[in-house]
């Protein structure tokens, strides 16, 4: 079945006004009091000057029209590409206090899980505020991010108009995607770069999300997480689609490789070659551009789909 799928209506302009008037209303009746990841309940003095950790949280803050406030970026921040220009402050997951500290900055804004956590409370033992965004790889998540980053840096309007498109965004693809025939089971693997085996994506993963989105089912419903998969089960997963980021591709040795791998070539995805890659930080990041990520890999789901991106004249 072939659907047109149009930006012009990606949100449509009425339901994008709409929800812009409910986005400025909804600021009017916002509370004062803001909490971050932990729980924590904070109030940011001074957010002048702002170390990010994370690439969704970086992508909303030029999003929002603060790169002048951005000095300096973790190792997960490649988008937008000139954010890669700013000073490096290292992995998310593994960052050390000197080179943050050495950037002098008001505030740290970091994704949820950033660490290790005694490195963060340096920071904060230092003077510097630590700010943990959330980390729900959902629609409703993105919304949580992008409100609590734009009440910390003073933009609430702002924020709240961004959510209201990616909201509408979001709403407009489940409509399309739900006429879109069958869901194909999608099987994400994920390279980790050591030589084992890759990771198969569970329940409650930003993959199992994404792939729902551009409607299609997970493949894998056994647990939660990233787990390496035996032989047996990735075979019984039976997936129509082998889902990999842009990164794992490479570590995998490209999609003819993964196609004719022992386990792989035996399900339908193997044998009628579907081997979707997509760019790492765009398909798993849950930021500004997921309606953008969930619309392309619906492409790829359901070939007969017509999300053709015209602009509007």
């Amino acid at each position: 079945m072939t659907v047109a799928f149009a930006l012009s209506h990606f949100p449509s302009r009425a339901m994008l006004f709409a929800a812009m008037l409910l986005a400025i209303f909804a600021v009017g009746n916002a509370q004062a009091q803001l909490v971050d990841a932990t729980g924590q309940s904070i109030q940011v003095d001074d957010n002048s000057s702002v170390v990010s950790v994370g690439g969704s949280v970086t992508e909303i803050l030029y999003a929002l029209g603060l790169a002048d406030r951005v000095i300096a970026v973790d190792a997960t921040s490649l988008f937008p590409a000139v954010a890669t220009e700013l000073p490096n402050v290292g992995y998310m997951r593994q960052l050390s206090a000197e080179p943050i500290l050495a950037m002098a900055p008001s505030l740290v804004l970091a994704i949820e899980d950033s660490g290790p956590p005694a490195v963060l409370d340096q920071l904060r033992e230092a003077g510097v505020q630590v700010v943990l965004v959330p980390d729900d790889p959902s629609p409703q998540g993105i919304v949580k991010k992008i409100d609590l980053i734009s009440d910390v840096m003073g933009v609430t309007e702002k924020g709240r108009v961004l959510s209201a498109q990616v909201e509408s965004s979001l709403e407009e693809l489940r409509k399309v995607v739900a006429d879109a025939g069958p869901r194909p089971r999608v099987l994400f693997l994920l390279s980790i770069g050591n030589g084992g085996a890759p990771l198969a994506a569970g329940r409650a993963t930003s993959a199992a999300s994404i792939i729902e989105l551009a409607g299609g089912d997970n493949a894998i419903d056994a647990f939660e997480g990233y787990k390496a998969l035996s032989p047996e089960a990735l075979v019984e997963s039976g997936p129509d689609v082998v889902l990999v980021t842009d990164r794992s591709l490479g570590l995998l040795g490209g999609a003819e490789a993964i196609r004719e791998g022992p386990e792989v070539s035996q399900t339908p995805a193997g044998r009628d070659g579907r081997i979707v890659s997509m760019d790492d930080l765009l398909l798993l990041g849950f930021g500004p551009r997921t309606p953008e990520a969930a619309a392309q890999l619906a492409q790829k789901l359901h070939p007969g789909l017509d999300l053709s991106m015209t602009k509007e004249q």
